[in-house]
């Protein structure tokens, strides 16, 4: 049977970026920075900042700026000799923009690539485990709920995707936010479907946890799955903008990573949060050594989620040994410090969407963190009234009810592990 098609036109961080603060005129500026020749090398990102409004006008008129993220800075691109020349100015500060990659662990069992007309199975286990049923055949909820994926874009002319669509948008290509998210990787179609995918319209294909929510398709990395800081940042500021512009309630569904606090996603996340975005972000597979919760999950104002496994022990699911771990020091606190681990959800071995039309299997943080977003787009939607604080601490009630108690530090209660637990449907 063929299934006709709607169709559409359509992260570990490698090091921290800090933003400086400087003081300076626009008089001190010396229009000899800006005119090195490109020639001198290969043009790289860098954020510069300046100490006022003038001073960063004269900057600009310089070097095309990319992304303002700050009041007197930008984001642009310019080569060695221009960069040393701008350091060697003591009236401004310009740092290298990171390059950052997908946060997804592929060690596990991978299966192959499907292209098949339909699943093979609608709601993969994850779906049934988050639903707390292992006969759950479809799914429901997140009406009117919005969840922007920040990723390597999304396929959404993918039969169980295109119906969810609501915005599509580029931030790796130029100076400006430009219509279009293509994904030419998979990461981020396969994260879309497990946090929306519908079935599409004949109702036959995979499922994910909130099928009615809306799809913000933020494409922040490139189709290597590499990308950089400003990019995700803009993408996070953009999504919270867009929120109050339509006066809906948005989940942002991070699954990216860094080692180190990077300035600028984390100012962008504070900048989110208050404006009312519940924001969700991958723990990290750096696991299961203490201390390795990656950025911007680390952060207090993001939830971050660890993987677990479809394997049973000590009578729970068990956290995958990859997925990252905070610290045995803050046990039992049932409290979010900086770098802790906060909620649990399937994210070894996950069958989704995938940028081919078909399907794909793999595992991480990266697949269990949309789970989370779909819960958190079906209970928001369930109670619309609620702001992003009451909604996170439903979802931490709920993984309290939820207790795992398998895998390396995982145990009774709030664990460096598995956070507070596994927040299900019921």
């Amino acid at each position: 049977m063929k299934r006709s098609k709607k169709i559409i036109m359509s992260l570990l961080l490698s090091a921290s970026l800090a933003i400086p603060t400087v003081g300076a005129s626009a008089e001190t500026i010396s229009a000899r920075d800006g005119e090195l020749a490109a020639k001198n090398g290969e043009k790289f990102r860098v954020y510069v900042e300046a100490s006022d409004q003038s001073t960063k006008s004269v900057l600009k008129g310089q070097y095309k700026a990319r992304w303002e993220l700050t009041e007197n800075g930008f984001s642009t691109e310019m080569n060695e000799k221009q960069f040393i020349a701008l350091q060697k100015n003591k009236n401004i500060e310009v740092t290298k923009v990171q390059i950052v990659s997908l946060d997804a662990d592929f060690r596990a069992t991978q299966s192959q690539v499907t292209a098949a007309e339909y699943p093979s199975h609608q709601t993969p286990w994850g779906i049934k485990a988050i639903y707390n049923n292992s006969s759950q055949t479809t799914t429901s909820g997140g009406q009117g709920i919005n969840i922007a994926v920040l990723d390597t874009g999304v396929n959404i002319n993918h039969y169980d995707l295109t119906n969810t669509v609501e915005q599509c948008k580029n931030f790796t290509g130029s100076t400006t936010v430009i219509s279009g998210c293509n994904d030419a990787h998979g990461h981020g179609t396969h994260v879309a479907g497990s946090a929306l995918a519908d079935g599409g319209s004949d109702g036959a294909g995979i499922y994910g946890v909130a099928p009615s929510s809306d799809l913000w398709a933020y494409k922040v990395l490139g189709d290597n799955g590499s990308g950089y800081s400003d990019d995700i940042a803009a993408a996070i500021r953009h999504a919270a903008d867009q929120a109050t512009y339509t006066g809906t309630k948005t989940v942002i569904n991070m699954s990216l990573g860094s080692a180190g606090n990077d300035s600028l996603i984390s100012n962008a996340v504070t900048y989110a949060y208050n404006k009312g975005v519940l924001v969700v972000a991958a723990a990290g597979n750096e696991g299961p050594n203490q201390g390795t919760i990656g950025y911007p999950g680390a952060l207090v104002n993001a939830v971050a989620v660890a993987a677990l496994e479809n394997v049973q022990q000590n009578g729970t699911y068990r956290i995958a040994d990859f997925s990252s771990r905070g610290y045995a020091s803050t046990d039992g606190d049932y409290y979010i410090n900086q770098g802790d681990v906060e909620i649990s959800a399937p994210g070894a071995a996950i069958y989704s969407t995938w940028n081919n039309g078909g399907y794909n299997t793999i595992s991480g943080t990266s697949m269990a963190t949309p789970h989370v977003a779909g819960l958190a787009s079906k209970i928001w939607s369930a109670n619309p009234g609620w702001t992003n604080k009451q909604l996170r601490a439903n979802l931490q009630n709920r993984a309290k009810a939820v207790d795992i108690k398998g895998g390396y530090g995982a145990t009774t209660g709030d664990d460096y592990a598995s956070g507070f637990g596994f927040a299900r449907v019921k």
